[in-house]
């Protein structure tokens, strides 16, 4: 699944024309990696981005093309 769509439907971003902002000012990387929105994220990746002064780490656990809001939070872990 492409980086945008995934941090839409898992709502870690609430709108793909955001998430799709952010991968292109460069503050979302994958397993260390600056990522393009157009990336392919795999279950086990570790997601990073960058929201002001807060860096946020996420654990991709399952990819489903589409969930409901209370099933979004299954898709990952936070781990910072």
């Amino acid at each position: 699944m492409r980086l945008d769509k995934f941090l839409k439907v898992s709502r870690i971003i609430k709108r793909r024309t955001v998430a799709k902002e952010a991968c292109d000012k460069g503050i979302v990387t994958i397993n260390g990696k600056v990522a393009k929105s157009s990336s392919e994220v795999n279950v086990g990746d570790l997601l990073e981005i960058q929201f002001g002064e807060k860096l946020m780490k996420f654990k991709i656990r399952e990819i489903k093309e589409h969930v409901l809001k209370n099933d979004a939070k299954e898709m990952f872990e936070i781990i910072e």
